[in-house]
């Protein structure tokens, strides 16, 4: 063997201590893209709406400020039924001439939910009804995003008559129209508040609708915040005779359109819900990994 072949490495024939070197500089010379990580992606819009309302909703007792108010109204009227992984084009929003006996099921969905805020979406078929009912010290984003419907509200006249002060036969209380108006998406968002903006108000589908509602702080038994619903009759037919207990009277407010409320404590008999058990699972509470969240990762419902 000849002096040259001591230096060489029998499987590549090149000195090793030169394959050594060569080795190292291919892996430092390699571009910075192949060695870079991948980039968290940008939060998408139902992420970004989910940071402002934990930061607006401060808990039971607590209004948002205007500006906190205008923010949210912002961003929700900018929102898609993409965002939420709905499509029009998706079988239950082409169904017309709903021909069911009574008031068509009404689904919902919930997104999110803690003692601060619910993120709620609202499915109603054509010609569903969800009857007038209140929000008791609650403020309500409510933005269509899909379908059309009618809408009316009132608030209460004088906001401080407690009507659990009297007894039962006299629980008449005066209430003003607000809202009595047809909403066809993409529309702007309506905010209700505990005492004002039409906190008692009726939905009625007339076309298949998606609604996305922020509730601060949501529904609660056991804090008192309940849901009660009313029947409206027209105001210029109540006069002092016994009615059966327990009722509200209310008024609209221009005489010409005033009308009377009937409260409820019982659940309307056509009044029918279920709980749509997909969700769109649109992120986690988790700083890190809203962060790292994809609009790929949103699920589309079934419906």
């Amino acid at each position: 063997m000849g002096a040259g072949a001591a230096g060489l490495d029998v499987a590549g024939a090149v000195p090793a201590k030169r394959r050594r070197v060569l080795a190292a500089k291919t892996r430092v010379g390699r571009p910075p893209q192949a060695r870079r990580r991948a980039q968290p992606q940008p939060p998408t819009p139902l992420q970004r709406l989910f940071r402002a309302c934990r930061a607006v909703f401060r808990g039971p007792g607590t209004v948002p400020a205007p500006p906190e108010v205008a923010l949210l109204r912002a961003m929700l009227d900018r929102m898609r039924p993409e965002d939420v992984g709905l499509s029009p084009d998706m079988r239950f929003f082409r169904t017309r001439d709903n021909a069911a006996q009574g008031n068509p099921t009404i689904t919902h969905t919930t997104i999110y939910k803690s003692d601060n805020f619910s993120m709620v979406i609202l499915f109603l078929p054509q010609n569903a009804v969800i009857p007038l009912h209140n929000h008791p010290g609650m403020t309500v984003f409510s933005k269509p995003l899909i379908g059309s419907m009618h809408i009316k509200s009132y608030d209460w006249a004088d906001p401080d008559d407690d009507p659990a002060a009297s007894s039962p036969d006299d629980q008449l209380r005066l209430a003003e129209l607000v809202v009595d108006d047809l909403f066809t998406a993409p529309c702007n968002t309506s905010v209700l508040y505990p005492t004002a903006g039409g906190n008692m108000h009726r939905f009625t589908a007339i076309a298949p609708c998606a609604i996305l509602d922020i509730l601060g702080p949501p529904y609660s038994i056991e804090e008192d915040r309940d849901c009660t619903y009313y029947a409206d009759v027209p105001y210029s037919s109540q006069h002092p005779t016994r009615r059966p207990a327990p009722r509200v009277a209310e008024r609209g407010r221009h005489a010409e359109g005033s009308e009377d409320v009937q409260r409820s404590v019982w659940w309307p008999a056509d009044l029918r819900q279920v709980i749509e058990p997909r969700r769109p699972a649109p992120f986690t509470t988790d700083d890190e990994q809203l962060k790292r969240h994809n609009q790929d990762d949103v699920k589309s419902f079934t419906l």
